[in-house]
């Protein structure tokens, strides 16, 4: 399935006094994967909820292997579990500039008409650029 590679540089209040990046700050490098993973099809969330649709997560689950550092250069890898539906699962990986793995997990986000506040199926453009690529 379609992946996404995101550089992120560890910035300073990230970061815990040890210098290690604090854990929950994790959830936000998984969102600037998604972000740019969904950009690189053509679209972006502002677009996306200016048409309508909400991206709720409803379920996150990070495994911590390593810690990162204050001023690391990260690269979040994103890729699409499989072709969404009513949900949309992504699995991510975060290495550092050596190359280790710091991070696996994965996310689960659901689409919602943004007036109703109900559960839709994946817009009919998503699925169309999905099949393309």
């Amino acid at each position: 399935m379609k992946n996404t590679l995101t550089s992120i540089r560890v910035r300073y209040a990230e970061t815990d006094q040890m210098g290690v990046v604090y854990y929950g700050n994790y959830a936000q490098y998984l969102e600037q994967g998604r972000t740019e993973w969904l950009r690189e099809l053509g679209f972006s969330y502002k677009w996306m909820e200016a048409n309508n649709i909400h991206l709720p997560v409803v379920h996150l689950s990070i495994d911590y292997k390593h810690p990162a550092f204050y001023d690391d250069l990260l690269t979040v890898k994103t890729t699409l579990k499989q072709l969404p539906t009513v949900k949309i699962e992504f699995y991510y990986e975060i290495y550092n500039e050596s190359k280790q793995l710091l991070v696996t997990a994965t996310t689960v986000l659901v689409f919602v008409n943004s007036t109703t506040k109900k559960l839709i199926k994946a817009p009919g453009y998503l699925m169309e650029r999905l099949v393309e690529n």
